[in-house]
């Protein structure tokens, strides 16, 4: 058995989980060379902040062992008592202020609490020990927080931690409790304070290290990409005319068919920003039968919408090309990439130099650049000088016990042969709640 976590608490915590060394807590110095350590049969390896993250954990994590680290829970650990009175108790992740997510008052989700409090996490999930965490947050969402520790431990320190800080990924460390000048609160300045490395257990996609950084929305092209909400979530989507947007299909479907009764919102830094509702929609004639017959549909994972508001005469609009149009090269230029994920609340984040690794033979790429929930339909983009044009929209992801996450984006390639008539009003759907039996047609 081999844990390595350079740099992180993750190694720490694993180590502690799993009765390791106290040689961790010797670590005390930022900045030193990794050591490794054996006892039991077991190599451990540290990074040199480990030590430094494991004694805050109180901060990092709202949870400790309290018996060897005492901290603001350490008092409530040994009697907590509750119930389940509030209107989020039983969704799998807790809830309580100081512990989870603040949504609840004190001890009324306690279900979802107690095992993370009073340090009693187990296997009960049904899906524990698969070699994913199924924990809401940064697992699927398939198990109660606490209930699959074998696969969750080792990134429990990312629990109710987000970048939803103005100042987040910037580098600097801006928690207060962490040593930063205060001007992001608790918990809201993770990549910064508690490090970038993501193990491979984590549901987000940063194969092993998150990258991104925040955009400036009051600038082209951050500022006409923007978020989509609609009854069941949220995606990304751009503006690539007047009042033209471009999606991932899937952001606009149900079970049954298509609702594209959604909102668009973007520039969010410019007065609070601007919206607009969808009117019409379109996707590929054979998008019903493709979710119908494959599994992973991504070829025609593609929408283009039309909006009420002319948005992009003022803030401008990005270009769509096919990939192919770019010859040979396309996986030696570096790709830009944006999107609201939801761990950033409202202001956008993305990539500035992820890459294609691979063009699939039936309209869909192989990318690097970190995504995660809520990243969907957001723009992978050549640079053509001082013009960003969208060659691809992220869709989707691989995912295979013990091999690393394949993130996997639709080409524009099918898109283009639609996009003129779309543009002209000679293709399109008004009819924004539908169920689809038959494919799409012309007006």
């Amino acid at each position: 058995m081999r844990i390595r976590a350079l740099g992180l608490a993750a190694a720490a915590i694993a180590a502690a989980l799993a009765g390791g060394p106290a040689a961790a807590a010797d670590m005390t110095v930022i900045g030193a060379a990794p050591a490794t350590t054996a006892a039991g049969g077991v190599t451990w390896e540290f990074g040199a902040a480990t030590a430094h993250l494991l004694a805050l954990q109180d901060e990092l994590l709202g949870k400790q062992v309290p018996d060897k680290l005492p901290g603001p829970l350490a008092g409530i650990a040994a009697n907590y008592t509750g119930n389940d009175s509030c209107r989020w108790a039983n969704d799998g992740e807790c809830d309580d202020p100081g512990i989870g997510t603040g949504a609840c008052q004190p001890g009324t989700d306690y279900s979802d609490c107690w095992r993370i409090v009073t340090d009693r996490e187990d296997d009960s999930c049904e899906f524990a020990r698969d070699g994913q965490c199924d924990e809401p947050g940064f697992g699927t969402g398939a198990c109660t927080q606490g209930t699959d520790r074998s696969d969750c431990g080792v990134v429990a320190f990312l629990r109710f931690q987000d970048d939803s800080c103005r100042n987040a990924l910037n580098g600097v460390c801006n928690e207060a409790a962490l040593g930063g000048d205060g001007t992001c609160q608790a918990r809201t300045d993770r990549g910064d304070c508690v490090g970038r490395d993501r193990p491979m257990q984590i549901d987000d996609h940063y194969f092993g290290r998150d990258d991104r950084v925040l955009m400036d929305t009051t600038q082209f092209p951050w500022r006409v990409i923007g978020t989509l909400v609609g009854d069941d979530g949220s995606c990304t989507a751009s503006l690539i005319g007047p009042d033209l947007l471009i999606t991932a299909a899937h952001c606009i479907e149900t079970e049954n068919g298509i609702n594209a009764d959604q909102v668009f919102e973007t520039a969010f830094a410019d007065g609070g920003g601007v919206s607009a509702r969808v009117t019409e929609w379109f996707v590929a004639p054979s998008r019903a039968n493709d979710r119908a017959t494959d599994f992973e549909p991504s070829q025609t994972d593609w929408a283009l919408l039309r909006i009420d508001r002319p948005l992009g005469a003022k803030l401008g609009f990005l270009e769509v090309r096919g990939m192919e149009s770019f010859g040979d090269a396309v996986l030696q230029r570096p790709v830009s990439q944006a999107g609201y994920s939801w761990d950033t609340g409202t202001f956008l984040s993305g990539n500035t130099g992820c890459s294609f690794l691979a063009v699939e033979v039936e309209n869909t790429v192989i990318h690097n650049c970190d995504t995660t929930h809520g990243d969907s339909g957001s723009p992978l983009m050549f640079r053509d000088g001082d013009a960003f044009i969208i060659v691809a929209l992220d869709s989707t992801f691989r995912s295979e016990r013990g091999e690393p996450t394949i993130n996997v984006a639709t080409r524009t390639d099918g898109v283009v042969p639609f996009l003129a008539d779309f543009i002209a009003g000679r293709l399109g759907n008004r009819e924004l709640i539908t169920v689809i039996t038959t494919e799409p047609g012309k007006k």
